[in-house]
């Protein structure tokens, strides 16, 4: 007889096998072994009659759930029941968060063990960790499981209950969830103010100066003792500056008389100030800062940051990642130190070990910070890790021994000079002791750099002095609308309101992305037109719901309920059956929403209506000669909407397409269009010969207006013929493709060599000469992507007939699973997150029956053509 031992997953399960005695065995749940049904095929049929079924929740009766295995889970649970049979002792060793513990109880429930049960808890997967751990196991935590029970009843009564209305109301398909409206309402308000943005414009006076042969900068502050206007001084509604602002605002004619008047003239400092300031290191990572700064230094997604986290907590090199906690224990703070003395010097040590603390109220469930595991810390290079994962570990490693360094000690300079009635005023910063600095700086690759780039030196300068002005110039600015949400910027936002939980970020920013309520462009989350019209109706019928205030105060209810001060059921009965209940607002409303209105966009400045329509949005405007209605291309975002715009797709729409002019060979017309994808060109018309004319879209950056006729046959031209490669005599092309301009080395059957054109060629004037070079650079994968994506997005556990290990990596038609040289494709329906190992096993088995029956296939029709051939010469 043994112990069973049962983790989430079999990586952890390898990590954890290596600490525990040989008699303790250990076996991965695979996650969550039951939930709520995800279908109706799910539904048992004894239930599938009552009403409350496809909720799966029986309101009436207490809230009861309605928990199934689901399929792709009873192999599992049987495995483990088997296991358990074997079995003196079950210890449920899961994660020590609300699903973690929600994870232990529901396996105690399925499995109904008759043998004695503990609950092992740990934040690290170290022997140290791992054996104190099995001292000290307790019984599983009934208020956890009541907090996660409540959230996830919650969250199905949400989005079960709004997202039909959703349907009826707008269109097919579309989702309202608890934290994921809100994050698409912030969306949308930003969105918002930069169409309610009006720029405006101000002019001022940089100065290039020179002191003992010193250059410095310094810029106009005021004028005849006025202050002279900045971008702080304007209204972003009107463009206009705030009442009230007392500032002098030049304009570009009166900077540049000033310019003249000053040429010459004679500079004296009339000030200066040097004021000493310390900055203290940043506090250890919790689940919400390293998804800010992974995505900020590494360019990490929330969901890619918390899965590599989650790899390497599984391998034993850091503590748990869904932690709000910024503390460190002893042992941390020792490890951490030792690494200072070690390696930068007792100077760059704190005084004093630090310890933090966390501000918000809501910090939850793990009792330390993200820091890499263990009493000492393995340095990156020590860990032998590559790609991701050592990126990620790096910046862990590097913020938790930062924060047990010395303060930074700069000095701040302030330096004010006058020529005639102009003020100006330069800065610097002198970092007199670079402390922390040395090891991390937040935002920063390297500390060395960030160090440099920190410093502005300036001139040993005192009052009186006249140093040399050897330049003035005029610079123009214009004001800017408030920047989109980046992800860690959203992250960062819906921490700071208390919505959601961090460790949920990752997967509400997926949904928002996978539900089209948001794209990424330039690294920044847009919302689209949908995202409109789904908020719109949500805050004029349901505007709690979408109200951070409301649903911070839920989330510290459900606090509570973890802790026992709050009854979760009394709570769930007034969420969803009191007077002013969800249930109840539903029926109510549902008959006040007008679909039509509900399909409708307004948005500010704007006469014509957007509309959510079956194939995508489009605009509509009320004519003289009824209702005309013309698509939105899909690259088109709500605030570049306006009434120009709007006024090119309709008179598209209603006159025929723009001719540029006629093809000067074939004499056919040129047009530029619009279409579903963006603006493009196309040679001739369309009619019942000739159905589809060649076409060739903008290049990225080109707007229609700008378009010429010689422009369009140079891209209707393409791909161009650039000559022969003097190596192979194989032709050399130009063109452009889906992701941008290209060359190519067309070489017929022994492939095609491609690389695409730097931001300085022109896919038009491009030569054979300037295309040989490019074709002699070594060949970058696109964007270096395709080599990091052969870092897993997710390890699966090893395959059962070879201990192979089976990835799940990201390729150019979506994630894929991996085992040896088999590839299979994610079964419908499947993520990269509810992806288990036996359905990976399922879909390599099948792939690989493909494999063998085609090449049974080819095998018989070979047979059978040389049976034919003998035949045919037998006769």
């Amino acid at each position: 007889m043994s112990t069973l031992v049962i983790v989430e997953s079999p990586t952890k399960a390898r990590t954890i096998r290596n600490f525990l005695p040989s008699d303790y065995r250990v076996e991965a749940s695979m996650g969550h072994v039951r939930d709520l049904p995800q279908s109706a095929d799910e539904i048992p049929a004894d239930v599938k009659s009552e009403k409350w079924a496809n909720l799966g929740v029986n309101v009436e009766a207490n809230f009861e759930p309605l928990y199934v295995v689901p399929k792709d889970k009873k192999k599992i649970v049987k495995e483990l029941k088997d296991a358990l049979k074997q079995a003196n002792e079950l210890i449920l060793a899961t994660d020590e968060d609300r699903e973690g513990e929600s994870i232990s109880w529901h396996l105690m429930q399925i499995l109904k063990p008759k043998v004695p049960i503990k609950r092992m808890v740990f934040h690290e997967i170290t022997r140290e960790a791992i054996q104190g751990a099995l001292k000290s196991c307790r019984n599983i935590d009934e208020n956890l499981v009541h907090a996660q029970e409540t959230r996830r009843i919650l969250d199905r009564l949400v989005g079960y209950t709004l997202s039909p209305l959703l349907w009826k109301k707008i269109a097919w398909g579309l989702s309202a969830g608890r934290v994921q409206s809100v994050a698409v309402r912030l969306l949308v308000q930003r969105e918002r103010q930069r169409r309610a943005f009006r720029q405006g414009s101000y002019w001022d006076l940089k100065a290039s100066l020179e002191k003992d042969k010193t250059p410095f900068e310094a810029k106009l502050t005021s004028l005849a003792e006025v202050k002279i206007a900045t971008g702080s001084d304007f209204d972003p509604n009107t463009g206009q500056i705030i009442q009230g602002r007392n500032v002098r605002l030049l304009n570009e004619a009166e900077a540049r008389d000033l310019v003249a008047r000053l040429k010459g003239k004679t500079w004296t400092v009339t000030d200066m100030e040097e004021r000493p300031t310390t900055r203290k290191p940043y506090p250890p990572f919790t689940t919400s800062t390293l998804q800010q700064e992974a995505n900020r230094k590494l360019g990490l997604s929330a969901r890619d940051t918390m899965r590599t986290a989650q790899s390497l907590y599984e391998q034993g090199y850091i503590t748990y990642m869904r932690t709000d906690s910024v503390h460190l224990s002893q042992q941390a703070i020792a490890a951490a130190r030792s690494c200072v003395e070690q390696m930068y010097g007792k100077q760059y040590l704190s005084p004093k070990p630090r310890q933090f603390s966390t501000k918000s109220k809501g910090a939850q469930e793990a009792h330390e910070a993200i820091r890499p595991a263990g009493s000492s810390f393995r340095t990156p290079k020590e860990t032998g890790l590559s790609g991701r994962e050592f990126s990620l570990y790096d910046l862990i490693w590097k913020r938790t021994v930062a924060c047990q360094m010395a303060d930074a000690q700069l000095t701040q300079i302030s330096v004010q000079l006058q020529v005639e009635d102009a003020g100006f005023r330069s800065s610097g910063k002198r970092i007199d002791f670079p402390g922390f600095f040395r090891a991390y700086v937040e935002g920063s690759d390297d500390p060395d750099a960030a160090i440099e780039d920190r410093e502005v030196i300036l001139p040993d300068l005192k009052k009186g002095d006249r140093p040399n002005c050897k330049n003035l110039e005029a610079i123009g600015h214009e004001t800017q609308p408030p920047a989109r949400y980046t992800e860690a910027s959203l992250v960062k936002t819906l921490e700071s309101e208390g919505v959601g939980r961090p460790s949920t970020y990752a997967s509400i920013i997926g949904t928002i992305m996978d539900r089209g309520y948001a794209q990424m462009i330039n690294k920044a989350l847009v919302p689209t037109f949908t995202a409109f019209a789904v908020t719109t109706l949500l805050e004029g019928h349901f505007p709690d719901l979408v109200d951070t205030q409301f649903t911070s105060r839920m989330e510290q209810t459900l606090d509570d309920i973890s802790t026992g001060e709050v009854q979760w059921l009394p709570y769930l009965r007034d969420f969803y059956l009191g007077d002013q209940g969800l249930e109840t607002q539903v029926k109510e409303r549902e008959s006040q929403i007008d679909p039509k209105a509900a399909r409708s966009v307004e948005l500010e400045g704007l006469e014509a209506k957007v509309c959510i329509g079956k194939f995508g949005p489009y605009i509509e405007v009320e004519s003289g000669d009824g209702v005309v209605t013309a698509s939105i291309p899909k690259d088109m975002t709500p605030d570049e909407l306006d009434p120009d715009k709007v006024e090119t797709l309709l008179k598209q729409k209603t006159e025929g397409p723009e001719k540029l002019g006629l093809h000067p060979e074939t004499g056919e017309p040129i047009y530029v269009l619009i279409g579903s994808y963006g603006p493009y060109v196309q040679l001739g018309d369309i009619t019942e010969e000739n159905k589809k004319p060649k076409r060739a879209s903008l290049p990225k950056g080109v707007q229609p207006e700008n378009v010429t006729l010689d422009m369009a046959v140079g891209l209707l031209s393409l791909p161009r013929l650039l000559g022969v490669h003097p190596a192979t005599g194989a032709k050399v092309q130009a063109g452009l493709g889906r992701f941008g301009p290209y060359v190519v080395h067309d070489q017929g059957k022994e492939g095609k060599d491609y690389r695409s054109l730097k931001k300085e060629d022109d896919i038009l004037t491009i030569g054979l000469s300037r295309a040989l070079e490019l074709l002699a650079e070594p060949k970058k994968t696109r964007g270096s992507s395709r080599s990091k994506s052969k870092e897993p997005l997710r390890s699966l556990g090893a395959h059962p007939s070879d201990e192979e290990a089976i990835n799940i990596y990201d390729g150019p038609y979506g994630p894929y699973v991996k085992h040896g040289k088999t590839n299979a494709s994610l079964p419908e329906g499947e993520t990269v997150e509810s992806m288990t190992l036996e359905k990976a096993l399922e879909a390599l088995a099948a792939k690989s029956s493909t494999k063998k029956s085609s090449r049974s296939t080819k095998s018989k029709t070979t047979t059978a053509k040389k049976k034919t051939t003998k035949k045919a010469s037998a006769s």
